[in-house]
């Protein structure tokens, strides 16, 4: 029996920072206003890189392992020496690798993470292996000894059947939390609503719950409300250094990060804050507010270090934790200071 089994990506990162990246302002060319530029022709030299791993899936079981959970992770990885590299490392943190698949079509997923040094980055893609893993994959048999499945972003083959695992998961009582791609927000709007109605955790970000709703992310209320009528389990919409706000369908529970805390590089963050969120909530047996402590500590840790995997807390650690704010849902006349 597990705990939790993860799905999701599988990565080799690899962090270059250097002063002598070029970074130019253009709303045209660039969608954020800003790009990093480099000359054609030239040697720049590199002051650091970093290799780490990556990845949504392997991302959340190593907090899940960590905070001393049985964890497995379903994914896949090319046959090549960063898909043996990734093996070692899950298997280094005691997370089960029999449900990881290798894929000999595609090399296993890497991302380069470009930076001058000061949070400003820009990210490489190759979503590789991980794109080819589908249904028949997976070992049914196997994966249904499990209390809980927590599903990262997922692209490729296995987005199209998600339903199937969705629905598996109902059929043997499993509980579901989600982190979905913005392809999984793009299915079928018959598809989505489905798979939310059997969601009991919605992990969200801003421009994922602006995305979902197609209302502005200003208008929490109103996001919140929304989401509520399309998926009955808790909803959480992290808001990057703003904080969190989560809603019950009963209250609204919003906490402001600490403003203290260290950060050197984002990787990870939002796989740090949910899979640390989704342990103390089976801990607690559902205490919001202590979810957001410990998903907000766990963030914090891994802010403070570079890499996805680096700085998450352990079991038992200890962590200050931040006031939780408590209303009631389209109420703003009830606000009780934790």
């Amino acid at each position: 029996m597990y705990d939790i089994i993860t799905f999701g990506s599988a990565s080799q990162d690899i962090f270059l920072k250097s002063k002598d990246f070029k970074v130019f302002k253009n709303k045209v060319d660039f969608a954020t206003g800003k790009g990093i530029c480099l000359p054609f022709g030239s040697k720049i030299d590199v002051e650091d890189v970093v290799f780490t791993s990556g990845g949504g899936g392997t991302n959340t079981a190593a907090t899940f392992a960590k905070q001393g959970f049985k964890v497995a992770f379903c994914g896949a990885i090319g046959a090549d020496v960063y898909g043996l590299e990734i093996v070692r490392e899950l298997k280094q943190f005691r997370i089960d690798t029999r449900f990881l698949v290798k894929k000999k079509e595609k090399k296993t997923n890497c991302s380069v993470i470009v930076s001058k040094g000061r949070g400003e980055r820009t990210i490489l893609v190759y979503r590789g292996a991980s794109e080819l893993l589908c249904d028949k994959d997976i070992n049914w048999k196997k994966i249904k000894k499990a209390k809980w499945f927590y599903a990262a972003p997922i692209t490729g083959l296995l987005c199209d059947n998600l339903i199937d695992i969705m629905t598996f998961a109902k059929t043997y009582n499993i509980k579901v939390a989600m982190n979905p791609s913005k392809q999984q927000l793009s299915l079928p709007e018959s598809q989505l609503k489905s798979i939310l109605q059997k969601i009991d955790i919605l992990f969200l970000n801003q421009e994922e719950a602006s995305f979902l709703t197609k209302i502005s992310y200003e208008k929490e209320s109103e996001i919140f409300k929304k989401i509520d009528e399309i998926c009955p389990g808790v909803a959480v919409m992290t808001k990057g250094g703003e904080g969190v706000v989560v809603s019950d369908g009963k209250y609204l529970y919003s906490a402001k990060a600490d403003s203290k805390r260290k950060v050197i590089d984002t990787t990870g963050a939002g796989d740090s804050f949910a899979s640390g969120f989704l342990s103390e909530f089976i801990k607690s047996n559902g205490d919001i507010e202590k979810s957001i402590q410990l998903g907000l500590a766990n963030s914090a840790g891994n802010l403070a270090e570079v890499g996805a995997k680096t700085g998450l807390l352990k079991k038992g650690a200890y962590f200050v934790k931040v006031p939780v704010s408590k209303q009631e849902c389209g109420k703003n006349n009830l606000c009780i200071e934790k």
